[in-house]
């Protein structure tokens, strides 16, 4: 029930040629807050709801629990989430042993792009792809829930 993940900018779009698949994906919160998230996803034709908790200091770990739900129920509870949803490609791309899930932005966050990589243990040492670029793990710009109410596009960076 735990996610331990790593969180990078990309120096180039090259991961798209090496991408195994690619999904659309739409998420609402009925829960933002920073301690615990609460998100409604649809990806692709399945719905999920997704609990998550705080991160540890350095953004590394983080309770999560994750259900698919009928595509139905995801669309009606996207209704009654928080204003704004985030919009975006997600592409899986295998890179020495691991799968990068990098997300293409749309709408107030187009622009931005992320991957993200899912770890055994906090310490566990990674092959990085040419295409990744600074590692901006536990900043919480980057959440998902933080680019809901802080776009991208109205950053002044």
């Amino acid at each position: 029930m735990h996610e331990i993940e790593r969180k990078y900018l990309l120096n180039s779009n090259d991961y798209k040629t090496e991408a195994r698949c690619q999904f659309h994906i739409v998420q609402g919160y009925l829960n933002s807050h920073p301690e615990r998230s609460v998100r409604i996803r649809v990806k692709g034709d399945q719905g999920f709801i997704t609990v998550k908790g705080k991160s540890n200091e350095s953004g590394t770990l983080r309770l999560e629990w994750e259900h698919p739900i009928p595509l139905s129920e995801a669309e009606a509870l996207l209704a009654l989430c928080e204003p704004g949803q985030i919009d975006k490609i997600r592409y899986e791309v295998p890179y020495k042993g691991h799968i990068f899930e990098v997300d293409e932005f749309f709408g107030a966050n187009k622009g931005l792009v992320l991957a993200e990589v899912e770890l055994t243990h906090e310490d566990q040492e990674i092959a990085k792809p040419p295409w990744l670029g600074k590692e901006v793990t536990g900043d919480i710009r980057y959440y998902n829930s933080h680019l809901l109410t802080h776009p991208f596009n109205t950053w002044n960076t």
